[in-house]
């Protein structure tokens, strides 16, 4: 008779190992000696045997402690083990392989359900405009969100007034089914509750069980004072109902502000030209312009003033989402220059142009360039 290996060097671990260690050690043995992926091979056949000879001693404290003191010869380890072929070693350790070959982590489902279990909503995302002035000021959207909303008939139980679900006949609770296919114990989900471990018999009129029904809903959101393009505003508990009670999901608005036909932004700065006459833009002035927001702002045009300046009135533009205080309105300047002109005035301007000279030259400002172009 063949002398028997020690079991721990079977397992390959150490005399002082933990169960979880026996455990893991048999699993990856199994799995490699499995008697499916070495077909007609009786040496992996052997050693599978061997090794869940080991796991099964190794496995019960009581057996252990035998096999410790007296080794292979202890009362009831004399190499008579209660495994005559697989299927009785299937049967044995159906929790070991369940989790090798489809079952949960560990092997074991858990003994039984409690009954539904509560699933958050899903999170949901919608566009939102808003013109560039709602933008500076902030302002109030109205909008629909088609979305699901607990049932109100059954209040998110799934079940008709007065029944409740029941423990899935089928599975008793499980949510799965066991099947063995050759030496593989498969498992999926029940297919008389889809995997729930519980029934509805008596559902719901309104939600069909469901729990929930699709509907639309008005929103009133309010844009934040300084919302910017692009940005991501979160509205929470307005995704899709929870099922079974769950916690609803959130709704994420995605902002595309439109675009003005006289102002524009640039970080937290309010954009806008203004145009002039090249006489305000030599001798200076004072002017009002009116903000985004209708509000009257007079700035002072400084003499001798170059095309494209950027004139600057601090703490006038968007408000900072993120530091507080505002940007700045930034007025960039323009010239006027008129297409056609009265004979004074050409007059005038010719007149003004001999003063000054006929000579192209560059200068700072490109005034001279300005007069080429004008009297060309």
């Amino acid at each position: 008779m063949a002398t028997k290996r020690d079991y721990y060097k079977v397992l390959a671990i150490e005399r002082n190992a933990s169960v979880d260690d026996i455990k893991k050690a048999y699993r990856t043995l199994a799995l490699k000696y499995h008697p499916d992926r070495n077909p007609d091979n009786k040496d992996a056949e052997a050693s599978f045997r061997e090794a869940t000879e080991a796991y099964e001693v190794l496995s019960d404290t009581d057996k252990r402690k035998r096999y410790d003191q007296f080794g292979h010869e202890a009362a009831g380890m004399g190499g008579q083990h209660n495994h005559a072929n697989m299927d009785d070693i299937f049967a044995s350790f159906g929790d070991i392989f369940e989790g090798l070959f489809g079952g949960q982590p560990g092997g074991k489902r858990s003994a039984k359900k409690a009954g539904p279990t509560p699933q958050r909503g899903h999170d949901l995302a919608q566009k939102i405009e808003v013109s560039l002035k709602d933008a500076y000021l902030g302002c109030k959207k109205d909008l629909k969100v088609y979305h699901f909303q607990k049932c109100n008939l059954c209040r998110g139980t799934g079940a008709k007034e007065g029944s409740k679900p029941t423990t899935c006949a089928t599975c008793h609770g499980k949510g799965a089914q066991l099947y063995r296919q050759g030496f593989f114990t498969l498992s999926q989900d029940c297919t008389a509750c889809q995997g729930r471990g519980f029934m509805i018999s008596n559902p719901c009129s309104e939600c069909r069980g469901q729990t929930r029904t699709q509907q639309y809903e008005k929103l009133n959101v309010s844009i934040p004072a300084g919302i910017y393009e692009n940005a991501e505003l979160r509205i929470v508990g307005k995704g899709d109902a929870g099922i079974f009670n769950g916690e609803p999901g959130d709704l994420y608005l995605h902002v595309e502000v439109l675009r003005d036909r006289v102002f524009t932004r640039r970080d937290n700065d309010l954009i806008t030209t203004m145009t002039l006459t090249y006489p305000q833009l030599v001798l200076g002035c004072q002017i009002e312009i009116a903000n985004i927001d209708d509000s009257k702002e007079t700035i002072k045009i400084p003499r001798g003033c170059p095309v494209g300046k950027e004139i600057i009135l601090e703490g006038k533009g968007f408000a900072r989402l993120r530091g507080g205080g505002r940007g700045n309105l930034v007025i960039i300047t323009q010239c006027d220059i008129p297409a056609k002109l009265s004979d004074e005035a050409k007059t005038a301007l010719l007149a003004y142009a001999e003063k000054l000279g006929n000579s192209s030259q560059q200068s700072e400002g490109g005034l001279s360039g300005f007069f080429k172009k004008f009297l060309g």
